[in-house]
């Protein structure tokens, strides 16, 4: 018996089904890189060192965040437009390096006030994700949505933190929530492109996008415990 050949929308679903799966995989090798890489620079002092380093001086801190953004877009831009799947990796691979070396002094910092802080946040952070990640897959809204709203929201929240290094006041408890908050929007947004949108011959470049939205939200939940030891003590 004559079987008909898939339609296009067949065709499709199955595409962006396997495109899926490959992005969420390269997301997990890329968040076990990072675990990997951040308990060396912990064991091997690199983060109390640079902790040291940065805490010299406000510039220090401004010109390794700046340095961490350049070679975040450039990392990205790798990602997103090559058509090699190997430098597509490689960016995402330089991407998680950039993270682990930014997240290794605070880490330093979490083990020194608050040991505790480091696993509670993991934890948390998974929660969040995990809860948004269900939310994305099992809703039929489209979260992006939300891009314009990040992105103003992103510079803002930027150019806040320069001003911040710059003066030397601290963006409190409240910022760190708006943070998360914000990494949230980020995370729903980063999956909802994954869904509909993300080209499907870019799994590593999606990848990239949202583990950094993730590394967003841990980064600023470790600082709400970290501040709230702190106020502890």
């Amino acid at each position: 018996m004559h079987q008909s050949a898939p339609s296009f929308n067949q065709v499709e679903t199955a595409t962006r089904a396997q495109f899926i799966k490959a992005a969420y995989t390269y997301l997990g090798g890329a968040i076990a890189a990072f675990t990997v890489l951040s308990a060396i620079f912990y064991a091997t002092g690199v983060g109390r060192m640079m902790l040291a380093f940065m805490s010299a001086s406000k510039f220090v801190w401004l010109g390794f965040l700046g340095a961490f953004m350049l070679v975040g877009w450039l990392a990205t831009n790798m990602a997103d437009n090559s058509d090699s799947n190997q430098k597509q990796t490689l960016g995402l691979g330089i991407y998680v390096v950039a993270e682990a070396l930014i997240f290794s002094p605070l880490f330093a910092l979490a083990g020194m006030v608050a040991p505790d802080a480091i696993g509670y946040a993991v934890f948390v952070t998974a929660l969040l994700v995990g809860g948004l990640t269900w939310t994305a897959f099992t809703m039929k809204t489209d979260f992006t949505f939300l891009g314009g709203f990040l992105r103003v929201a992103g510079m803002v929240a930027l150019g806040a933190i320069i001003v911040g290094a710059i003066f030397g006041f601290s963006l409190g408890l409240g910022f760190s929530a708006l943070m998360v908050l914000f990494a949230g929007g980020c995370v729903l947004y980063d999956t909802s492109q994954i869904i509909h949108h993300y080209p499907t011959d870019r799994p590593a470049g999606a990848a990239l996008h949202l583990f950094a939205s993730i590394a967003l939200m841990l980064w600023y939940v470790l600082r709400i415990f970290i501040s709230l030891a702190s106020s502890d003590d």
